[in-house]
């Protein structure tokens, strides 16, 4: 009995019948540090290649990359709660405070639910140049392997929530321009379509791996604009969109009448703090790994922003004879926005001339463009976001350089990039604005067509605008039952 029990244990062990159970060869030493040189360079493993005949070792996620990933997602979601909360509640009268808060709440919670029914796929599963499909609908198969379209070192659940981050600060940004006069259920209701108009066909179409205008990772897109952050994604979509809904709501009721002066600047300055800090993770995460172009990203980001922060609050010094702590934090909002497109792809110098027009082109947007045309950007989500957001994905065009992001080189190790394949490696340092330009356009249409359509049937259906006697209540109490400050 024992013989027979040791005959069938060598058996069961022996290299011959390991072999032929597994699915394929092991990987040979050398192999083994070129995977663990992938990993360190953010590039694919051996095994990652379509006709790989080896399993790799390293076959999963990269720790520090996956730790990477999921901070900076808590720092983007950061961002909106509390941090847009807090700078949008400040800019508002004190009887509306909590209704910007419920509305960053509501919005969170609604994306959320869109992005796990359908939305991530929508956006990152292949599809078409214009729409992905239905492969990741639910989180199907969404789990801790990566996806390698997009990385091949983060799980994939990891960067569909970094993802969602984004999908969420997207649309609570319009809620500034329409602050202190539109119904909760109003908002949500046009939320939740404008994301399957607007945000969800924009975001694939530029960050899609078959995406329209994925000039970095389509090889075969057909308009190769860059965008590193979501210039266009996020600040072209929701400003130019809040353009249009503040037009379709009307003025507040007193407007160029009676003082609507934000009721608390410090929650402001607080709020700009955390959108600072949190966007950290918006520009620098977007590199999806802790590598040299999440490096550049953070330092470019720091000197945008605290040029342009400097440049608005000089601009007002000089034309008003007082630098405003609104000033900086406007400044400093309009800086980040400016520079999110061109974070990942501009040298320093690039990144102060962008602050010192993301200080001056929405100072001037604000300060006399919403003067001239009379339009209530109750916290000029327009004058900083679409402005702005236009401005830095065309600069972007201009001062883009494949000296910091090897991903607009001609080639990298000897193996065509998908830009060289696609000409956007040719026209970096030339003529990329051009394809910038076509970018700009097509968003603009996305958003200014979408929100007046989604805008019009929810004005008909539900209707946008609260009662006038609530309005000069105030929404704290009227739609919430709350106030945000009980006084006696």
């Amino acid at each position: 009995m024992r013989l027979f029990l040791l005959t069938a244990v060598i058996a069961f062990s022996s290299p011959l019948n390991a072999q032929t159970s597994s699915p394929s060869a092991s990987p040979s030493l050398e192999q083994r540090v070129a995977d663990l040189e992938a990993y360190v360079n953010n590039s694919a493993r051996g095994a990652d290649s379509a006709n790989a005949r080896v399993v790799s070792n390293v076959s999963g996620p990269g720790p520090a990359s996956n730790a990477w990933m999921m901070t900076c997602a808590a720092l983007v979601l950061f961002m909106t709660l509390p941090g847009l909360a807090l700078f949008y509640g400040g800019l508002v009268r004190a009887k509306n405070v909590l209704s910007v808060l419920a509305q960053c709440l509501g919005i969170a919670g609604l994306v959320t639910i869109l992005w796990w029914l359908v939305g991530y796929s929508l956006v990152f599963s292949r599809g078409s140049p214009f729409i992905g499909g239905l492969t990741f609908a639910f989180l199907h198969e969404v789990d801790g392997r990566p996806n390698g379209d997009y990385s091949y070192w983060v799980s994939q659940n990891v960067f569909a929530m970094y993802q969602l981050m984004f999908a969420i600060i997207t649309p609570a940004l319009i809620i500034g321009a329409v602050a202190e006069r539109m119904k909760f259920v109003a908002v949500l209701v046009f939320v939740g379509v404008w994301m399957f108009a607007v945000y969800f066909p924009i975001a694939h179409m530029v960050w899609g791996i078959d995406g329209w205008m994925n000039g970095v990772w389509n090889p075969a897109a057909q308009i190769t604009a860059i965008d590193f952050a979501g210039g266009t994604v996020v600040h072209m979509t929701s400003g130019w969109s809040a353009l249009v809904l503040c037009i379709l709501l009307g003025h507040r009721l007193g407007f160029r009448k009676e003082i609507m002066a934000p009721h608390s600047m410090v929650l402001c300055m607080v709020g700009t703090g955390l959108l600072w800090v949190g966007w950290y993770g918006f520009n620098a995460g977007s590199a999806l790994a802790p590598d040299g172009i999440a490096a550049n990203a953070f330092m470019i980001t720091t000197l945008a922003t605290a040029v342009a922060s400097f440049t608005w609050a000089m601009l007002e010094y000089a034309l008003r004879g007082k630098p405003s702590v609104l000033g900086f934090c406007s400044g400093a909002v309009g800086g980040l926005v400016v520079i999110t497109p061109a974070c990942g792809y501009v040298a320093p110098t690039g990144a102060v001339i962008i602050g010192i027009a993301a200080g001056i082109v929405p100072f001037l947007a604000c300060t006399k463009l919403k003067s001239w045309l009379g339009y209530d950007d109750a916290l000029d989500t327009f004058g900083i976001h679409a402005v702005g957001g236009t401005l830095g994905a065309f600069l972007t065009g201009l001062l883009a350089t494949a000296n910091v992001n090897p991903n607009l080189l001609l080639s990298v190790a000897g193996s065509p990039n998908p830009a060289t394949r696609n000409g956007l490696a040719r026209i970096v340092g030339h003529t990329l604005w051009l394809e910038q330009l076509k970018a700009i356009g097509i968003t603009i249409v996305f958003a200014v067509v979408g929100s007046a359509i989604i805008g019009a049937i929810v004005r008909g259906l539900i209707g946008l605008r609260i009662a006038p006697e609530i309005e000069r209540q105030g929404l704290d109490i009227n739609q919430h039952g709350e106030e945000g400050y009980i006084t006696s």
